[in-house]
């Protein structure tokens, strides 16, 4: 009996490894000047674990939705949030669209470029009266189910 539920333990995983493997990632999209900056400034502070970088990022009553954990709101609790020694990070959109003063970023990330993403995250953006794009939300998860 005990073998054939690690045998069958097995079979799903096997299954389920070959199935992630098949799946095919979104080609990454170029972004528009003002919406990429977001991206480039956002890997800026992650890398260097600049919290105050990345909160700036975020529009004051701005949310983080992390993976596993409650939501994060406003600039001063994201900053302490992301507050940390940094680590590597590259960003690729691989969807996005704007309508008036609101858009979106969808893609995926990874430790660095040209690796395969290791995650995915959702931007919910706004745009201010000066032209610049913040953070009203932004959500990430990993791409390997939880152990």
């Amino acid at each position: 009996m005990y073998a054939r539920f690690l045998f069958a333990c097995a079979l799903v995983v096997m299954i389920s490894s070959a199935v992630a493997e098949d799946r095919v990632l979104p080609p990454a999209v170029r972004l528009p000047p003002e919406l990429a900056r977001v991206l480039t400034e956002y890997e800026a502070g992650w890398r260097a674990g600049d919290g105050a970088a990345l909160a700036r990022l975020f529009d004051e009553e701005g949310f983080v939705l992390p993976n596993g954990d409650a939501p994060v709101q406003g600039r001063a609790a994201i900053e302490r949030y992301y507050k940390g020694p940094g680590s590597p990070l590259v960003l690729r959109a691989f969807s996005f669209a704007t309508h008036g003063s609101v858009g979106y970023i969808l893609g995926g990330f990874s430790k660095q470029e040209g690796q395969p993403d290791i995650g995915k995250f959702t931007l919910t953006l706004r745009k201010t009266s000066d032209g610049r794009w913040l953070i009203v939300s932004g959500m990430d998860n990993g791409n390997r189910p939880p152990q």
